[in-house]
């Protein structure tokens, strides 16, 4: 679990990568949890990627405030909000979006895993 008290912004030019690499080749179980008190925001045209195993749906982005992914990026997993997740135009989800106030799409396209 990666808890923090402040925002978590993935940055312009900068990509986040989960890695599930797992000793001895087996199958990865690797699970990431993000939380937050505040809010996620995805820089445009940044990329989340998993890679070695890691599954999307072990991707868990808990946030107390709002997820916003930025025009043209792409996110990954499962996105819990208190309040609200906008995908910009062009962004994409594989994954799931649980909001308790709104969930807003701008001609972005999700992919439930």
């Amino acid at each position: 679990v990666y808890t923090f008290d402040i925002g978590v912004g993935i940055a312009t030019a900068t990509d986040l990568t989960f890695d599930g690499e797992s000793e001895g080749g087996a199958e990865s179980d690797a699970v990431f949890i993000i939380q937050t008190s505040g809010s996620v925001t995805q820089a445009a045209d940044t990329d989340v990627f998993l890679v070695n195993g890691a599954k999307v749906e072990n991707i868990i982005w808990v946030v107390a405030g709002e997820i916003t992914v930025g025009t043209g990026a792409h996110m990954e997993g499962i996105l819990l909000a208190k309040t609200a997740v906008t995908l910009m135009t062009g962004s994409s989800l594989n994954g799931r979006i649980f909001a308790q106030t709104a969930a807003t799409l701008q001609m972005a396209t999700i992919v439930e895993y």
